[in-house]
């Protein structure tokens, strides 16, 4: 998603109309199915099936003189003919490490030195914002750019998505926010769009008591593993200066290898165990009420975002109960992502639904080296919600 939305900005910013494609495991199109881990998913998903805004060609806020974003099929149909570029013409002229903002710059360089209206990324070349960039500090000196670009700014989820938020509510949203919810808003099946949507970032708000999540498990464990063994640093995104989690790599990994010791240290902030998770949360819920001490505002419903196996997340959500009851301060509500009720649409979009929840929490404590929790960051710090809500394991 990151990806999309630099890609996104740097048209915006070469003033260029951006193109935009499906959500695509498979461009076959004789196939409209693929396997995941054993699975039937949906080949392609609509990107508007996901998201809206400006990056999927809806208007840009008044005053704005820009072209809109178009579909790859309408592209194909005004640009027969077109100039193709390879990502090396661009990237051999760069450091290795250079920042995000000056490949930003390179490109937008390139593109205006360009002019044929039509201009295509071949698509087997290098990626423009290369992998390694999100997965470093490297991606932070374009934030004063981007969180400012409408294409961040009227950044909103899709109806679909809203439609799943709004009907699962009573799973996350406490007692006194689900009352004036209900009462502003229709009543509506999973089956139908909702007509709560939001047209711009700012209009989510946090959901006061709300305490979100975020658990990585499955085969994220062998990538936690790799992670010891190159002495990896949190996602771009979660290493915001102003984050009150900071990780630094400790001794004993690097270059392939690893020690026990660097490794469980690894594991506690990748993939916790239950008791790490529970004494992980009590500490994060004593931090928040310290900090909302003068006006109130303590953390009362949990939310877990994860795809851990339904045994797993039951025997979470009863040490979670015990833990809270045995400090004298219960929860309201906890649930989890396998709590939610989806349509078959809503089904292949469920992560999304998440991040919402996420998005919108009064807290949210995720995983520093996960792509899902630094997109949530990275909406929540746009959208001016306070850093020290944002929380790793």
């Amino acid at each position: 998603m990151q990806e999309l939305i630099l890609n996104a900005h740097l048209s915006y910013v070469a003033k260029r109309t951006f193109v935009f494609d499906n959500y695509t495991w498979n461009r076959d199109l004789s196939q409209e199915y693929s396997d995941f881990n054993g699975k039937l998913i949906p080949s392609r998903i609509p990107l508007t099936a996901l998201i809206n805004g400006p990056i999927v060609g809806d208007s840009f806020p008044k005053g704005e003189v820009h072209p809109r974003a178009v579909r790859k099929e309408f592209w194909e149909k005004v640009c027969p003919e077109r100039t193709i570029i390879h990502g090396s013409e661009v990237t051999s002229s760069l450091p290795s490490e250079a920042p995000a903002s000056q490949v930003m710059q390179a490109w937008v360089d390139k593109l205006n030195s360009i002019e044929d209206r039509c201009v295509e990324l071949d698509m087997y070349s290098a990626q423009i914002f290369e992998i390694w960039i999100f997965g470093s500090k490297r991606v932070l000196d374009i934030w004063p750019s981007l969180r400012v670009s409408p294409i961040l700014t009227q950044f909103h989820w899709s109806p679909l998505i809203h439609s799943a938020v709004e009907y699962n509510s009573h799973l996350f949203a406490t007692t006194t926010f689900l009352s004036s919810l209900l009462s502003s808003l229709p009543i509506i099946s999973p089956f139908f769009q909702t007509n709560y949507n939001p047209t711009s970032l700012d209009q989510y708000k946090p959901i006061p008591g709300l305490l979100a999540l975020h658990i990585r498990r499955g085969d994220f464990v062998d990538h936690c593993h790799h992670l010891a063994k190159w002495s990896s640093l949190y996602n771009g995104f979660n290493s915001f200066p102003d984050l009150p989690d900071k990780f630094e790599p400790p001794p004993g990994g690097g270059w392939g290898t690893t020690t026990p010791e660097n490794d469980a240290i690894y594991l506690q902030h990748c993939f916790p165990s239950v008791e790490q998770i529970v004494e992980r949360v009590s500490q994060v819920r004593n931090d928040e009420q310290a900090r909302l001490r003068r006006r109130g505002g303590a953390l009362r419903s949990v939310f877990i975002m994860t795809n851990g196996k339904a045994e797993w997340v039951d025997e979470l959500k009863e040490a979670l109960r015990q833990r809270a009851l045995a400090e004298g301060r219960e929860w309201e509500n906890v649930a989890s992502s396998r709590d939610l009720v989806l349509s078959r649409e809503q089904k292949y979009v469920a992560q999304a639904v998440d991040m919402v929840i996420g998005q919108r929490a009064q807290v949210i404590i995720g995983n520093g080296f996960s792509s899902l929790t630094s997109n949530v960051v990275m909406l929540r710090m746009a959208n001016n919600i306070h850093p020290d809500t944002n929380r790793f394991w």
